[in-house]
């Protein structure tokens, strides 16, 4: 039998993954989600920074890694320097600092249209989730599972979850974006 409910929490996971993002966006503020998304060859495998030492940031405009593994510190400190945060290690035996330096108004665009973009990746993966849910329904009114009206009921709510999701999403890129412009 059709469940909306799982369709529905494909559509939370989604917009989970959308925040998680988002988080790690630089905003002119250290933050030690900004780490999140480079990915460091070590160990024959990619890895979180965070699995790879302890990340703090004990200023507004600075972020420490404290290394575990010495040989580990020039594998890190190149895949900050590739990753598109614009951020310059310096390196003090197992100590990366990383300063964060204050957003341009060129930076500050780039980064609104990342937002952007993000939000709209986000909102065709919702989207398809629909087609997915829509594609099941009508199998099943074609196999005679479903009647005609609970197709339509069924729609309706993954139609509804859609909308939903979509709006959250929305608010969340408007508010990320005044999070970007404002100095």
């Amino acid at each position: 039998m059709f469940e909306d409910s799982k369709y529905k929490s494909k559509m939370l996971k989604t917009y989970e993954v959308f925040q998680q993002e988002l988080s790690s966006l630089r905003t002119g503020r250290a933050n030690a989600n900004m780490l999140d998304i480079i990915k460091v060859d070590v160990y024959g495998q990619k890895m979180p920074i965070n699995q790879l030492g302890s990340i703090t940031a004990p200023e507004p405009r600075s972020i420490n890694i404290q290394v575990w593994d010495l040989n580990n510190v020039p594998l890190i400190d190149s895949a900050i320097k590739k990753s598109e945060l614009g951020l310059n290690p310096q390196i003090d035996g197992q100590l990366i600092r990383l300063p964060v330096p204050d957003l341009s108004e060129e930076r500050r665009s780039e980064i609104k249209k990342i937002i952007k973009s993000m939000g709209e990746k986000c909102k065709i993966s919702i989207r398809n989730i629909r087609r997915e849910a829509n594609d099941e329904l009508k199998k099943l009114l074609k196999d005679k599972n479903i009647s005609e009206d609970d197709l339509k009921k069924k729609e309706k709510i993954i139609q509804d979850a859609t909308d939903e999701q979509i709006k959250i999403i929305d608010e969340r890129v408007k508010i990320k974006e005044k999070e970007i412009m404002t100095i």
